[in-house]
């Protein structure tokens, strides 16, 4: 005769489903988050791809942001013939704010500004090298380009570009970036394109640290 389960042993059954359903939600989690970071990198590889690409039709200049041009001609816009499927690249797959950026026309992407928004005098007046150019850029391997935008980025086109004299302090780097788009606070990491195309994951304690200790991430090496 089957004397069936006691007490003790349907609540054991149990107990060990529960901690193999949290496992495979964990795991099935983790999962989609390296899909989505996958795709984030392979959109930026495209960005920075499409950058170069314009800059060789244009004089060797990159595109503007909105900082010096109207909207249906900055950057991203700009950049819509060379991007292929324009709409699914210049959207990460892990930004909460996806739809509206996409229906908005802007991007999950903002370009450095210490390259892409000119520092001019009170007399308009550039100061310093221009580094729109592609040839202008000393250390491209370790010359930031690209960064994945902050929830805190409107969603517009006119949001295309970081505040980066303004990165100071903790604060300033993740009122433009989104430094965990890929994890939790600041045990999480986001991705970034360099200048020579590269696209690098980065954990954000890492950049927390240098940021610290007095390190500007954005600054072109060689820059004061």
């Amino acid at each position: 005769m089957n004397p069936g389960f006691t007490l003790v042993e349907l609540l054991a059954v149990i107990a060990i489903l529960a901690i193999l359903a949290t496992l495979t939600a964990a795991a099935s989690r983790s999962f989609v988050l390296r899909a989505k970071e996958s795709s984030c990198m392979s959109n930026m590889r495209h960005v920075g791809i499409a950058l170069q690409s314009y800059a060789a039709d244009n004089g060797g200049k990159y595109p503007e942001t909105s900082h010096t041009v109207s909207l249906d001609h900055a950057w991203i816009a700009a950049l819509e013939g060379y991007l292929g499927e324009y709409d699914e690249t210049r959207i990460c797959p892990a930004d909460p704010r996806a739809k509206e950026r996409l229906a908005a026309g802007g991007t999950s992407y903002i370009l450095n500004s210490f390259l892409f928004v000119p520092e001019t005098d009170a007399f308009g007046e550039s100061i310093g090298p221009a580094l729109n150019r592609p040839a202008s850029i000393p250390d491209p391997t370790r010359t930031l380009l690209a960064f994945v935008c902050s929830d805190k980025i409107g969603p517009g086109p006119g949001n295309d570009h970081t505040h980066s004299n303004l990165w100071s302090s903790w604060s300033g780097v993740t009122a433009d970036v989104a430094v965990s788009r890929f994890g939790s606070a600041d045990a999480g990491r986001s991705n970034y394109l360099y200048a020579d195309g590269r696209v690098e994951s980065i954990a954000a304690d890492v950049l927390k640290r240098k940021t610290s200790s007095g390190t500007n991430i954005a600054l072109p090496p060689g820059l004061p």
